[in-house]
């Protein structure tokens, strides 16, 4: 990494020793990723998060006080910019959703590879939204989150989204926005879990009716 270029901090909020351990061997001997702190329940991750303004905090959402879903919220309504990407164990079939809902920038779960999470830390810091791919198919299930799903985009998935609905392809909205058809099928796929609509016609109509209101 270059010298110029700053870390990525990361706080983590969990309240099991042994995955704040085995997170903080992972994440030290990376080197654009430095770990600036660990929160053992809700009340300290949000403090904490607000204290320190780390880019990414990993966020488990059974906690003690607080639990995830109210971290998330209690830090939307303060304001903080930290970006959040939950690391859960289970969290039911409406999990994903919620947290989606309530602010996250996405949804993994603790048996992810050590290197994808990594990658999705780094995904996350980027501006991007990452879910498993079980979580992606739970929220696109989830009925009636479509409306509230649009105010959750980021401003790059509101681009791909104004182009899907303007009926280009993947190809072209890479085109158009400088960005390769990878990441472009990533935004896609973001927006879609998001809207929790099954295609990119379903999305496309979700967002000429949102215009239209």
């Amino acid at each position: 990494m270059s010298s110029e270029l700053r870390p990525i901090t990361v706080l983590v909020a969990d309240d099991h020793p042994v995955v704040r351990q085995g997170l903080a061997v992972l994440l030290e001997v990376q080197d654009d990723i430095r770990l600036v702190g660990q929160a053992v329940n809700g009340q300290e991750a949000v403090r904490l998060t607000a204290e320190l303004s780390p880019d990414v905090l990993l966020l488990d959402l059974k906690l003690p006080g607080l639990d995830g879903i109210a971290v998330l919220t209690e830090l939307v309504a303060q304001g903080v910019p930290t970006r959040v990407l939950v690391l859960t164990s289970g969290a039911g079939a409406a999990g994903p959703a919620l947290a989606l809902q309530a602010g996250a920038s996405g949804f993994l779960y603790k048996d992810v590879d050590p290197d994808a999470l990594v990658r999705a830390i780094r995904s996350v810091h980027d501006g991007h939204t990452v879910l498993a791919p079980d979580a992606a198919g739970l929220v696109a299930a989830r009925p009636g989150s479509g409306a509230r799903g649009i105010s959750s985009l980021t401003n790059r998935e509101r681009e791909v989204l104004a182009l899907v609905a303007d009926g280009r392809s993947n190809r072209e909205i890479a085109r158009t926005l400088s960005l390769s058809e990878k990441t472009v099928k990533t935004h896609v796929s973001a927006v879609l879990a998001k809207l929790g609509v099954a295609d990119r016609t379903q999305a496309a109509l979700l967002a000429v009716r949102q215009e239209s209101r």
